[in-house]
């Protein structure tokens, strides 16, 4: 037995051991690249000055830029909610058979790294698409693919609050004489606003930080902060209008979270919701059932097109198919190495990456979930913050800051760290939860047996967490093969991922190149829709609409 006193000591010594791995790691790989961002951009000759940001807003491109970031994501916002709420209606009011599959399918499209979706709708919207139109380097092209790539958030997210909503509402109101649209108007519409407000900020916040899709569809006509970023480091080594700019973004990013966070405030309503079960009703008559299908069929073609043609592109062999272009993977091409070795990178890194989200994720958790106040809140801000942040910024922010003590900048760990950051914020979010749900007398029996920390966490915990870990972890996995804007900066060119040799290979001329470059995707979106089964397998109920 082991008395009062001692016990508290070890939760002292345990909580300190809990801090120091995570804030460390975030401390060096997070915050010191950030404030280094910040100090290459009013420092830039070692003094304080502001001609970096002068130089931003003198020079027509980057003003130009800047512009196209803010109308392009407000454009981008108010199209995918156009588009997308029918279906958020459909999926919250109408019961229908295989739901849950649509449900899942509609969610791919969010996960797919940009690359592939850029690549996706290079082959439907180009010269060699089946719709014999060529919308590359336009804005309607980068809109498209912007509304596909978001569409999943405004179904789940507003259907998520829609499904609750207790109909006995809008019926009230068509008794009375309202139409569908007033009732929608004057009803449904102020209910929704909470939702319809998440949906818009998260959707504004990924196309304002849109960079893959922008890159890839833009070409040179049009250009993103995030593509100035990399555009200024890379190919003109002007460290600090990058610094300026990504500090900008930061500010714009700052600002739509203090917005939404403002209007949650003043606009959340109190209201009796109603489950799931209890609202979802089969369509009647054929007006319901010719909405209820048609809306599926038109998501279906909308987000299945892109998908399949970039399929069918990777199995062109001049006028037939074949499976030429995987052949042709393991020679040496556009991306210095055989393309076929990206693969074996790209599973790598996101091993690594997986394992030290795990490890980093695991141990934040545990401080959030059983040492309670003031500490453990304020490090949950920061653990989110990294979500909040251009991975663009991050790997601009390694490159100028991890020169010291040591080098890592061309140390190939770099890769999987910075996926890390991102994917440390999902294990948290997925662990959490669970481990606030185990009693916490079962601890504290086997501490005052004499069990030591590490053994009460492996005995009792762990088996009650390990499903959230494995849900973590397919996260984890499938952010670390999609992520484009920090590798593009800190991969090395002998060793590239996949969404970087996908990028070299569009960006040369060739059939050759681009049938690989197709080929590359696709296996890139089967590696990921298989980790997202994954999550679906493991997952512990159900976690959330986003």
């Amino acid at each position: 037995m082991i008395s009062s006193g001692a016990l508290n000591r070890r939760r002292r010594i345990g909580k300190a051991a809990l801090i120091a791995v995570p804030f460390t790691f975030l401390g060096y790989f997070f915050l010191y690249p950030l404030v280094s961002v910040l100090g290459i951009s009013f420092f830039p000759d070692g003094e304080f000055s502001l001609s970096s940001f002068s130089t931003v807003l003198s020079r027509g491109s980057l003003r130009e830029a800047i512009w196209f970031t803010v109308w392009q994501a407000v454009a981008s916002t108010l199209l995918t909610l156009v588009v997308a709420m029918p279906a958020a209606y459909v999926f919250a009011r109408f019961s229908f058979p295989g739901k849950s599959f649509f449900r899942a399918a509609i969610t791919v499209p969010f996960v797919l790294p940009t690359v592939v979706v850029g690549a996706a709708y290079l082959a439907l919207l180009g010269p060699n698409g089946p719709l014999g139109i060529d919308l590359r380097q336009t804005v309607w092209a980068i809109l498209i693919a912007h509304i596909f790539y978001n569409y999943a958030v405004v179904v789940r997210t507003v259907g998520g609050l829609w499904a609750h909503l207790d109909p006995r509402l809008e019926e009230a109101a068509r008794m009375l004489g309202a139409g569908r649209w007033r009732t929608f108007r004057e009803v449904s519409l102020p209910l929704l606003r909470p939702a319809i407000a998440a949906a818009s900020s998260i959707v504004f916040l990924f196309t304002f930080t849109s960079f893959g899709v922008v890159l890839i569809l833009g070409g040179l006509s049009y250009s993103t902060i995030e593509v100035e970023i990399w555009r200024q480091t890379t190919a003109f080594l002007d460290l600090p209008v990058a610094g300026a700019l990504a500090v900008l973004q930061l500010v714009g990013i700052s600002a739509i979270l203090v917005a939404y966070s403002r209007y949650q405030e003043r606009r959340s309503v109190e209201q009796q919701l109603r489950p799931v079960v209890e609202v979802a009703r089969r369509p009647r008559g054929r007006r319901e059932q010719g909405l209820v299908w048609g809306t599926l069929g038109f998501t279906g073609l909308f987000l299945g097109t892109p998908l399949a043609v970039l399929v069918g592109q990777s199995l062109r062999v001049g006028g037939g198919y074949g499976f030429d272009a995987y052949r042709s993977l393991a020679d040496a091409s556009a991306t210095l190495v055989p393309p076929v070795e990206a693969i074996g990178n790209s599973a790598l890194f996101a091993t690594t990456a997986t394992a030290i989200a795990l490890i980093v994720g695991i141990l934040a958790a545990v401080l959030i979930a059983y040492y309670r106040g003031a500490v453990s809140r304020w490090f949950d801000v920061v653990l989110m913050l990294p979500l909040g942040t251009s991975a663009v910024t991050i790997g601009f922010g390694f490159l100028i800051a991890l020169d010291t003590p040591i080098d890592l900048r061309t140390a190939p760990i770099l890769v999987p760290i910075a996926h890390s950051l991102v994917a440390i914020p999902f294990v948290v979010r997925t662990a959490v939860p669970v481990m606030r749900s185990v009693r916490t007398r079962l601890r504290e029996a086997g501490a005052v047996l004499g069990a030591p920390p590490a053994r009460v966490w492996r005995e009792i915990d762990l088996p009650l967490v390990f499903r959230a870990m494995l849900v973590g972890a397919g996260f984890a996995f499938a952010i670390s093969l999609g992520e484009f804007g920090a590798t593009s900066f800190i991969a090395r060119p002998d060793a590239p991922t996949l969404p970087i040799a996908i990028f070299r290979l569009l960006g040369r001329a060739g059939a050759a190149n681009f049938a690989q470059a197709m080929a590359l995707s696709t296996v890139l979106m089967v590696m990921t829709a298989a980790s997202i089964l994954a999550i679906e397998r493991f997952r512990v109920g159900e976690m959330g609409e986003f």
